[in-house]
């Protein structure tokens, strides 16, 4: 691992308030977080300001035109992010929100076009792990969600995973320990008017998804 002293350790399951408050005050002022998510650790910026948003494009080495997710605190902030919030997609979040789901949105005009990549369409998530809930939660804004690792690399599920580069570009790094990697959350596209798509299967199948359609 490399030796920098921007690593603190967090606990994965009742993160400590100091800690939550200094990392979030880093991202209020531009600066870059490294933290637990779910499963792998990710990259969290502030998701409405283009000059931290820039910065995780070096520090993961990542195609302009590949868009970032974001992840929110609660669904109210959907409002000032998307441009709706069709039906389906407000059934799937009652039944998976906070967790292992990203739905991905109309993108309202004001958001960032680094963030959509000229796509019109942002992915979003409550995140479920305790570190990432109580970030966003301190922040009350959205973050960057992406996996902290080059691009078309392996994400990491421990912080001895990440590369020298994405240590050194970052203001801290939260190691809560081994996450439990995978396949990682689902993703699901609800902004065309047919049914939904499942742009990538992961925790939650598609039998499940279904069966809370049909519910309805």
């Amino acid at each position: 691992m490399h030796d920098k002293n921007n690593i603190i350790a967090v606990d994965s399951t009742n993160p400590e308030t100091d800690i939550i408050k200094r990392a979030g005050k880093i991202i209020q002022n531009s600066g870059v977080v490294i933290f637990p998510a779910q499963y792998l650790y990710g990259v969290a910026v502030n998701a409405l300001n283009e000059k931290s948003i820039l910065k995780v494009f070096h520090l993961k080495k990542r195609p302009i035109n590949n868009p970032l997710l974001l992840l929110i605190h609660d669904q109210e902030q959907l409002s000032g992010l998307v441009k709706s919030i069709p039906a389906s997609a407000q059934l799937l979040m009652d039944a998976f929100w906070p967790g292992n789901l990203t739905i991905v949105f109309k993108a309202k005009n004001s958001i960032s076009r680094l963030l959509t990549a000229n796509t019109a369409k942002i992915g979003i998530r409550i995140p479920a792990h305790p570190v990432a809930k109580a970030l966003v939660k301190y922040l009350k804004s959205p973050i960057t969600g992406t996996s902290a690792n080059l691009s078309g690399q392996k994400g990491c599920s421990q912080i001895n995973q990440l590369g020298p580069s994405i240590i050194d570009n970052a203001d801290l790094v939260l190691d809560a320990g081994i996450l439990k990697g995978g396949t990682g959350t689902t993703i699901i596209d609800v902004t065309t008017s047919a049914k939904i798509n499942i742009i990538r299967q992961g925790e939650i199948s598609a039998l499940r998804i279904n069966e809370i359609l049909d519910k309805y």
